[in-house]
């Protein structure tokens, strides 16, 4: 197992400018991971396809379990289900049975993929499992022949966001937890099913490559891949583009264990960096060639993950910002973006509101959410560029997902239509709440969802506002509804690769824009929560990582050592 490094040229047809081939180590130092391929998964992510989930493992106890069995203790055995959106249930695992207990700890885990874009139901189910059918293997038995202790649902969400992710429950009847009679409770805990959180800082420079381009010189990036045991490789990192240099030095990155699978296939890295000497790239034109790469830093360091944050008290605080200039239409016209279907029926702004503030409000724990609106001609007859939703001088919070529905419809009864659209004083307002929280908290990352059906006016002002805000624990959604051209917003999302520069060239730290146009999301499979959402855990991760912050019960270890 090795790593190869190749520079290429992103002109001319992507011109290879040299490769360094580090050497293979030994096979038996392969220990992949069973089921998805880290390395696979990382060749997706850096051509866009994200990776919509993490998977973890559930361990089951219960406690004060009912005894349905005569002469010795109920014989336990858990189920779990996750529910559908039409409300049916697919079993996803069974624990095996432990003989004559009430407060069974069981050994096997249920496996199931969290995904932070959607919200995912579970039911619980504990049966004691009839002495007739001990013989049998869990998997073939049938439910329907085992007595009935209780059951219990709850969110994933829940359960990943509690203190130690462990989630208690109260076991019920089937027909619902109303019923007071103790059936016991059931503990369920989460674990990542990661095999290391190590993980390398590494910064890479080159000196002298080939220039290759006809009028001006290479723009080089870095492709990293991992050597298998057949010969072939895995790509598994590309640096950023560098224009016209020959000469690059990259800006630092982190391979995690289970991209570079073990510590020797870096040993070679870390060797040049000790030894501050360079590897000379292997020119497929030439055989004599003075480029050579330089590993400017390596250092070791524990990786972690999005739910370690989020287990250890990390929140995300929703807010929102919603679209009242005059192109929606008036809203008691039904072709209006702004028509409230007496039917029930949601419109698309609703729809946005309710499906992406169902997922993160369980990582809210107060659940008070900023709620503005932008464009409108409020109360006092002037055009507002960021008012309170809720119509309230001295506020902007609201309660519950149910509250920005309320103030979103009593404010469209309340505010005129206008415009132009601007985003500028929104992003202004969500970054001074976030960059306020710095002084008293750190462990809260923002979350600002637009909602929008127009072409900005105020492209460069937003553009600053973005740039300025890429240094502050915060992330921007924005959903765009109706026809309107909306290539402005895919400038800001910065997917390209190439990040946004302010109006005085100052480039943004990182990407926080994240932007998908409704009628897309409808003419396809993915939801629009699943769209907007897939790469908030990844910035939240980014900006974690490079302030050196850690999750608080790791920060909370180190002040006591």
């Amino acid at each position: 197992m090795g790593l190869c490094l190749s520079g290429s040229d992103v002109r001319g047809g992507k011109q290879a400018v040299g490769g360094a081939h580090l050497r293979p180590t030994s096979a038996a130092d392969h220990n992949n991971v069973s089921g998805q391929n880290d390395a696979v998964d990382f060749f997706f992510k850096s051509r866009g396809l994200h990776a919509l989930f993490t998977q973890i493992e559930l361990s089951l106890s219960a406690s004060k379990l009912r005894d349905l069995d005569i002469a010795s203790k109920s014989d336990p055995m858990a189920v779990a289900h996750a529910k559908k959106r039409d409300g049916r249930l697919k079993e996803i695992g069974r624990t095996e049975v432990i003989m004559n207990n009430l407060i069974p700890a069981w050994i096997g885990k249920i496996a199931i993929a969290f995904q932070f874009e959607i919200v995912q139901p579970l039911l619980f189910r504990v049966y004691d499992v009839d002495t007739k059918y001990h013989n049998i293997p869990v998997k073939m038995l049938k439910l329907e022949d085992q007595d009935f202790l209780g059951e219990a649902s709850c969110v994933l969400s829940e359960i990943v966001t509690k203190q130690n992710r462990t989630l208690t429950l109260k076991l019920h009847n089937n027909y619902g937890p109303q019923v007071s009679r103790n059936f016991g409770t059931l503990s369920v805990h989460a674990e990542e099913t990661v095999a290391s959180k190590s993980a390398v800082e590494i910064a890479f420079r080159c000196s002298h490559l080939q220039n290759v381009d006809l009028f001006s010189k290479s723009d080089p990036f870095l492709r990293i891949s991992r050597i298998v045991e057949s010969g072939n490789s895995i790509p598994i990192y590309k640096t950023e583009v560098i224009n016209n240099n020959l000469n690059p030095i990259w800006r630092p990155i982190t391979l995690s264990m289970q991209q570079f699978v073990s510590k020797k296939s870096v040993g070679d890295l870390e060797k040049l960096h000790q030894e501050r000497t360079g590897a000379t790239f292997m020119l497929p034109s030439t055989q004599c060639s003075k480029s050579q790469l330089f590993v400017e830093k390596f250092v070791e360091k524990e990786q972690y993950s999005f739910l370690d944050y989020i287990s250890s008290g990390f929140e995300l605080n929703f807010m929102v910002a919603v679209d009242f200039t005059a192109s929606n239409g008036n809203p008691r016209n039904p072709n209006s973006l702004h028509y409230i279907d007496p039917s029930g029926r949601l419109n698309s702004y609703q729809q946005a509101i309710t499906e992406i503030g169902e997922v993160i409000q369980f990582y809210d724990s107060d659940r008070r959410f900023p709620a503005w609106g932008f464009g409108g001609k409020t109360f006092d007859g002037t055009v507002s560029h960021c008012f309170n939703l809720n119509g309230r001088a001295g506020g902007f919070e609201v309660d519950g997902v149910e509250g920005i529905m309320a103030a979103y419809a009593s404010a469209l009864n309340n505010v005129s239509l206008a415009g132009p659209t601007l985003f500028g004083q929104v992003i202004n307002t969500a970054a001074r709440i976030a960059g306020q929280s710095l002084s008293y908290d750190r462990s809260k990352y923002f979350v600002l969802l637009i909602i929008t059906d127009g072409v900005l006016t105020d492209l460069q002002e937003t553009k600053d506002a973005l740039v300025r805000a890429s240094d502050l624990p915060l992330s921007i959604l924005i959903v765009g509804v109706g026809g309107a051209d909306f290539t402005q917003m895919e400038i800001l999302d910065a997917d390209n690769g190439c990040r946004l520069e302010s109006s005085t060239d100052r480039v943004a730290t990182r990407d926080i824009v994240q932007f998908v146009p409704m009628r897309e999301v409808h003419s396809g499979q993915i939801s629009v929560v699943q769209a907007l959402l897939e790469e908030l855990p990844g910035q939240f991760l980014t900006y974690m990582r490079c302030r050196d912050i850690k999750p608080l019960n790791v920060q909370m270890a180190q002040t006591c050592a």
